[in-house]
């Protein structure tokens, strides 16, 4: 396979690149690859690019385009202490920046707390109470009957009489979510989303869970299965000043672990039905900007299903970028910041890859005859993005394979708990860019660059 990286023109090449970007991420998660196709797709465009890292040996932390992070583990910190930690990331930067969380905790914390972090971070805001409800497994099913939008048979359960009495109405296999899967407890969390083919499995998960189970209907058709019962993805941004949704739709072709993981390989082809249904779903909620949307096609009825919905940047998103290097989160800077967004120009059949998790699914794959090692290995020849891999780029695809081979050589090793030690605050650490944020001229600055940060901690 290789890496091509996208050579910006001139569209992109005229814009103004003074105002910083924070790439925020709560969760505790280093292999998280949305963030690096951030940190590249602006840095290469010469925007300062700015992360959150929960330790030093974060793959991403590591990236050439980088200008510094914040060492921040945020595992048991109250909102409050969130919300003082961004408010020194603000001091820090000394001027208002654009916050891109690639995380439902960050999303969430954001749309909440606006008011406190307003004008000294600059992100959308929707109402409030939508990221929430949008994230949320239950709430989103309920907001999907409340507007029309079709959504597989859902329920909550609380207790293990119902969800067996649910189990057994429905029989298996069945698909099972953690109701908030971004809140940390002090335990190992199970997957945020499972197929479970049993009452003994899910018995296990209803023990391990630690908070409710939303149960779901098992559709047919699915990631890597012929037809079009194939799993489809929706990528979109809905701007603070405009109507106007930049959107993308890609089919995914294998995910890890299968069923129910993340992308692994997927394709941009377009799809203008379920475009205009997840559109739809946005100007109807009046949500603002940037979502991740998972979609199946029920051939039983004729319906493309809401199957998850985050109010955030999807992992996989740098596959919707153009030819002039436009991507969602370029939209959602330009927007920010005051300058026109131009219109995306669809790259079709452009393909993306995981490399950790692709072999992974390939090997799932192979082993179950759904396709031979042949197979899988032309269909990757050539990929036009990778996730970790860039020639440019070369130091997070080396620490992402130290990282994979250390976690497979400890992974039988039991993991200390994380407990209910006390948040620290972050502490900043330079990067590798920023030894030419100097030499940049500061530019036109966005409406926001004229507040001071004085009192952003009062």
């Amino acid at each position: 396979m290789r890496a091509r990286r996208d050579v910006p023109r001139q569209r992109t090449a005229e814009i103004d690149t003074s105002t910083p970007v924070v790439v925020l991420k709560l969760d505790d998660n280093p292999f998280h690859h949305g963030g690096l196709g951030v940190i590249r797709g602006l840095g290469r465009l010469g925007v300062p690019v700015y992360g959150v890292c929960e330790d030093p040996f974060v793959p991403a932390a590591r990236s050439r385009y980088l200008h510094g992070h914040w060492r921040w583990r945020v595992s048991g910190a109250t909102t409050d202490d969130v919300v003082d930690g961004l408010a020194r990331i603000a001091e820090r930067l000394g001027r208002p920046a654009v916050v891109l969380p690639t995380d439902d905790a960050g999303a969430i914390l954001l749309a909440e707390q606006s008011e406190r972090l307003h004008p000294w971070l600059l992100f959308p805001s929707p109402p409030s109470e939508l990221p929430r409800k949008f994230a949320g497994k239950d709430t989103l099913h309920r907001l999907c009957r409340g507007h029309g939008i079709p959504s597989p048979e859902t329920e909550t359960v609380t207790t293990w009489p119902r969800a067996r009495a649910f189990a057994s109405a429905l029989g298996y296999p069945l698909v099972a979510k953690l109701a908030m899967p971004w809140l940390a407890s002090g335990r190992p969390r199970p997957p945020s989303t499972s197929v479970i083919h049993g009452p003994e499995q899910l018995a296990e998960l209803y023990e391990k869970a630690g908070q409710p189970l939303v149960l779901q209907e098992f559709l047919p058709g699915g990631a890597e299965e012929a037809g079009r019962g194939q799993d489809w993805f929706f990528h979109g941004y809905r701007g603070v000043g405009s109507d106007v949704i930049a959107g993308c739709t890609g089919l995914k072709e294998r995910s890890y672990p299968r069923p129910a993981g993340l992308t692994s390989f997927g394709r941009w082809v377009a799809n203008p039905e379920l475009e205009r249904t997840a559109t739809e779903l946005l100007r109807r909620t009046d949500y603002r900007g940037i979502v991740d949307m998972d979609w199946r096609w029920d051939p039983r009825d004729g319906h493309y299903k809401l199957l998850d919905c985050n109010p955030r940047l999807g992992a996989q998103f740098r596959l919707f970028s153009d030819a002039s290097g436009l991507d969602l989160s370029v939209a959602a800077y330009l927007d920010l910041t005051g300058q026109p967004v131009p219109a995306m120009d669809p790259v079709r059949e452009r393909r993306f890859v995981v490399e950790n998790y692709d072999p992974l699914a390939a090997f799932g794959g192979w082993r179950s005859g759904r396709f031979t090692l042949g197979e899988w290995a032309a269909s990757v020849r050539g990929t036009e993005e990778t996730a970790w891999f860039a020639r440019d780029d070369l130091a997070p695809f080396g620490l992402m394979c130290l990282r994979t081979g250390w976690r497979a050589l400890t992974r039988r090793f039991p993991r200390r708990a994380a407990g209910n030690r006390r948040s620290r605050p972050p502490r900043f650490h330079s990067g590798r860019a920023a030894g030419i944020a100097n030499s940049v001229s500061p530019g036109r600055r966005s409406g926001g660059a004229k507040h001071g940060v004085e009192g952003v901690r009062g």
